[in-house]
């Protein structure tokens, strides 16, 4: 049970920087009175607020801070649950959000939301709906369960009777059936590779044993083929490199050709040259008798003497010329044969490099045909190894297979409670179970009331409504005050309920504006009657603008407006 003991708040609404503070077990009944815009319905907002992050009024959060002061907005509230002493604190400029256990910091999260969600799922056990449904009856803010759409009807049953920890289970459930959905897609994938392997190795096995020797004999024949390509290339390497020595012989032969070519070059340079020398000297003596330089005459015996010289000179020269000439045709053609020569030793090495470099590859050709001979060879006198590899594969598929097998069965154990779980599993079976109890309890209620009706909810949460009059009525079909009369029997039916179930159950029951709207006379009676003699165990606040019901309550908190500010009358 929440035993809710007291509430401060300040710079909240139109309260100023004094703090105003509720205690909330000193008395069985209160009336807080106040005229309009007193402050009587702050203790609502600020109720709803530090316990839920938000007003029980539609006024939007920044309006909730004094706009006189603008800052220090601050809600304390003290409660008690299991023994354990609460205090949460809750403000806006600056932002606070405490929660005090025995007197110690509860450890805060990074984030707000999360400690939010501690502090309703973990220690009140109540949200925002299903508190306003057992706490909180107004005229304002407030929806009534009947107007609750049917999701948000099952909200609040389901807190009051303490059975929304299946739908966290149940979600719990769907989420371990996703990830073993994907566990099982992702072994069928493993499944089908690890099939693909066995029959591969069982295929290999088969082509091992049936072609293995086949084969190996036709890798035998194209190795004697490969055999007697090297032998013919050898052959013809052995006749090229018989020619190449013949010709080698040949051209060391001509060898120098190209040196004595040069030399007799040089020797036809220099007879040239003396040619030229003795032409002139033949054509001076010849032509002068005076040195055109000295302008001396020349001896005529002298001058003749030199012409019989260079003449009989330059015809030994000629011949000499003549024999030089014939020489250097000669070597001529002796180093056309060498240039011929080496053309064609160049040709035959060439010829026989390329036969080397064929064989080398024949000779590569049959090692790898070797290789592969052997590898065979091995394959087939370990043919028990290749089977036993077969055997692991096998087995990793059976493994895979029961892998399957178990996250299958798993799923249908997990899809089974997750139909039990759902709206229409245990649940519906437990609501069907309280249904007769809280139907029982609404019609007492309505009865004390003097509204004589028969109300039934089925486990859908709709309505069925007998009268004397009507045989079928809906909630829609009364008036205000019928509708009231039906809110009101609710409330205390899931404060019943509530105190059952104890973990929802609380001390504090507040209406606001109860009377002034849609009550007349009898039923206001007929209400102050239920709430001082057969609600028990409860701190009722009622607001109100009737002043002529003081004397119906054992205390009276009355507000008013000072200087601005809303405040407690002393």
């Amino acid at each position: 049970m929440i035993l809710f003991e007291k509430i401060t708040w300040k710079n909240f609404l139109s309260t100023g920087d004094i703090p105003t503070t509720i205690s909330f077990t000193d008395n069985v009944t209160n009336l807080i009175v106040g005229t309009n815009g007193a402050g009587k319905s702050t203790l609502l907002d600020a109720l709803c607020f530090v316990l839920f992050n938000k007003p029980y009024r539609k006024i939007n959060k920044p309006q909730l801070v004094n706009s006189t002061n603008e800052k220090g907005c601050v809600v304390e509230i003290d409660f008690r649950v299991g023994g354990k002493q609460y205090t949460v604190r809750r403000g806006i400029k600056p932002n606070v959000f405490d929660i005090i256990v025995n007197g110690e910091m509860l450890h805060k999260e990074a984030d707000d939301r999360a400690n939010q969600k501690i502090l309703e799922e973990n220690i009140l056990k109540l949200n925002y709906k299903s508190f306003t449904q057992i706490v909180i009856l107004g005229s304002a803010g407030f929806t009534p369960f009947m107007q609750l759409q049917s999701s948000h009807r099952r909200e609040v049953i389901e807190d009051l009777l303490d059975i929304r920890v299946f739908s966290a289970m149940n979600n719990l459930i769907k989420e371990d059936i996703r990830q073993n959905k994907e566990s099982i897609r992702s072994l069928e994938v493993k499944k089908n590779a690890a099939k693909d392997k066995v029959e591969m190795q069982e295929h290999f096995i088969e082509d091992l044993e049936a072609r293995g020797m086949e084969t190996i004999n036709r890798k035998y024949s194209k190795i004697k083929e490969i055999d007697c390509d090297i032998e013919k290339l050898m052959l013809k390497n052995r006749d090229l490199n018989r020619d190449l020595d013949g010709k080698q012989e040949d051209v060391s032969k001509f060898a120098n050709a190209n040196k004595k070519l040069r030399q007799l070059g040089n020797i036809k340079g220099t007879l040239s040259q003396k040619v030229s020398t003795l032409t002139e000297n033949h054509k001076f003596f010849k032509e002068n008798t005076v040195c055109p330089t000295c302008k001396q005459g020349i001896e005529e015996s002298f001058r003749l003497d030199r012409i019989v010289e260079a003449q009989s000179k330059l015809q030994e020269l000629k011949e000499g010329f003549q024999k030089l000439e014939e020489s250097i045709k000669e070597e001529e053609n002796r180093e056309l044969q060498f240039t011929n020569l080496t053309k064609e030793v160049t040709s035959l090495t060439h010829g026989i490099s390329q036969n080397n470099t064929r064989i080398s590859g024949l000779q590569r050709q049959s090692r790898d045909l070797q290789s592969e001979i052997q590898t065979i060879t091995d394959q087939l006198q370990n043919r028990n190894s290749e089977h036993e590899k077969l055997e692991e594969l096998r087995e990793g598929l059976q493994s895979i297979f029961n892998q399957l097998a178990e996250k299958k069965e798993e799923v249908n154990y997990q899809s089974f409670a997750y139909d039990l779980l759902k709206d229409g599993g245990v649940k519906t079976k437990i609501i069907k179970k309280y249904l007769p109890l809280i139907n029982q309890q609404v019609n007492r209620y309505l009865q004390l009331m003097d509204f004589y009706i028969n109300f039934k909810l089925d486990e859908e949460f709709n309505e069925t409504i007998k009268s004397p009059i009507h045989d079928k009525f809906s909630y829609s079909s009364f008036s205000e005050g019928e509708k009231m009369r039906i809110d009101l029997a609710l409330l205390f039916t899931w404060r019943e309920v509530a105190r059952f179930k104890n973990s929802a159950n609380t001390n504090l029951l507040i209406m606001d504006e109860v009377f002034d709207s849609s009550l007349d006379g009898f039923g206001t009676d007929d209400f102050l009657k239920i709430i001082r003699f057969v609600i028990k165990d409860a701190n009722i606040f009622v607001i109100s603008h009737k002043t002529e019901m003081y004397d119906k309550f054992q205390n009276v908190i009355k507000f008013e407006k000072f200087k601005g500010f809303s405040r407690m009358v002393p």
